[in-house]
């Protein structure tokens, strides 16, 4: 197959869908792989290395949309590539569909194959191509989480892990999934006051397991949340519901409860935010202020380490790709359920259910429209 990869052109994102790497792996198993010029370059990749591992670097996106059979990306499409796919081209990268409503109509009218990334499932429920970039996004929240709260970032003028004879700073972490784990672990390891808010028991045992005492786990229905965000200095929102919309678990009246200076970093922010105030931010302007209150809410936050990023998420997709090209999406999807959950359009319809139940639109099983 021929696979093309086109220089992501969402501010700030300088990930790309395939490392020299993965290339060599496709080209070594027959395939054609187009590379934009220069479409590495930012994550680390020189042009020289994709042409040593077999990929043939084109000058245009626009010849890259219109030759590839595979269109692999790291963000969802914007609106200049959306026009340029073809009907029957599989596009296989991060969609997230259930925020983004131009997307899904644009893809839908596109009757192209679309595959996301973060809907791809495994045997235990898990996610295993989202899992990379929650855990990068994870750890990143901290950090971003710090800076914000330094003076003059407009935050409360706190050092996370305090100083010798003073106490640390507060941090409450919404959802104790990758994104919860990851940034509980800096966040003890910076020696900050962790708590950690979930729905599952069973999930929170196993963090105190990880943490010990070093965090303090939290069963939301069991939790006074305005009282815990009332106590805290960085709130991390990591709860995620897959391939829907994310919950509003802090609404702008519970704002006003909130420190002075304090912060909010919402990494559910791809899937709507999990705060009211919420609203996508980028690298260059990251954050902003409502009730005194500072909100970091990057929507591409791996995107400011774009080699580990792209290194981390081509471990896990590469396999899928693989598959993909070597077996076409019939067969590939048709033999694995799990990589069948990636499927959210299929030419026309909408094939993921929490998507079609987001922008009314009728529901079509993938299994049926790949005839699984």
């Amino acid at each position: 197959m021929k696979i093309g990869v086109p220089k992501e052109i969402k501010l700030q994102e300088n990930r790309i869908g395939l490392t020299p790497h993965s290339v060599k792996i496709l080209t070594a198993n027959g395939h054609e792989v187009l590379i934009e010029n220069n479409g590495g370059f930012e994550a680390g990749f020189e042009n020289d290395q994709y042409v040593k591992a077999g990929a043939k670097i084109v000058k245009k996106a626009e010849d890259i949309f219109n030759d590839a059979e595979i269109i692999v990306k790291v963000k969802e499409p914007l609106s200049n590539e959306i026009k340029m796919i073809k009907e029957n081209q599989i596009v296989f990268t991060y969609l997230h569909l259930a925020a983004a409503k131009e997307l899904t109509e644009g893809l839908v009218k596109s009757k192209s194959v679309c595959i996301a990334y973060e809907t791809v499932t495994d045997n235990n429920g898990r996610l295993p191509l989202l899992a990379p970039m929650s855990a990068v996004a994870g750890r990143m929240s901290i950090q971003a989480g710090a800076h914000s709260l330094e003076k003059n970032q407009k935050g409360r003028g706190l050092l996370l892990g305090g100083a010798p004879g003073i106490e640390p700073a507060t941090v409450v972490i919404l959802g104790g999934g990758v994104v919860g784990e990851n940034a509980a672990l800096i966040a003890t390891g910076m020696r900050s006051k962790v708590h950690i808010v979930d729905k599952s028991q069973e999930r929170l045992d196993q963090l105190k397991k990880i943490f010990g005492d070093t965090i303090i786990p939290e069963l939301s229905d069991k939790t006074d949340l305005k009282k815990l965000i009332s106590k805290c200095d960085l709130l991390i929102g990591g709860v995620l519901v897959p391939g829907a919309e994310a919950p509003k678990l802090v609404t702008k009246d519970m704002l006003k409860l909130m420190k002075r200076g304090s912060v909010i970093v919402d990494v559910a922010i791809d899937q709507g935010g999990c705060v009211e105030t919420s609203k996508p931010t980028t690298h260059a302007n990251p954050t902003y202020i409502v009730d005194d209150v500072v909100h970091y809410c990057v929507t591409n936050m791996p995107g400011g380490v774009p080699r580990t990023s792209t290194l981390a998420l081509n471990k896990a997709t590469i396999p899928f790709l693989s598959k993909l090209a070597d077996k076409g999406y019939e067969k590939a999807l048709k033999e694995d359920k799990n990589f069948l959950a990636g499927l959210n359009v299929f030419k026309g319809e909408v094939t993921y259910k929490a998507v079609a139940e987001t922008f009314g639109h009728k529901y079509t099983s993938p299994a049926d429209v790949i005839g699984a």
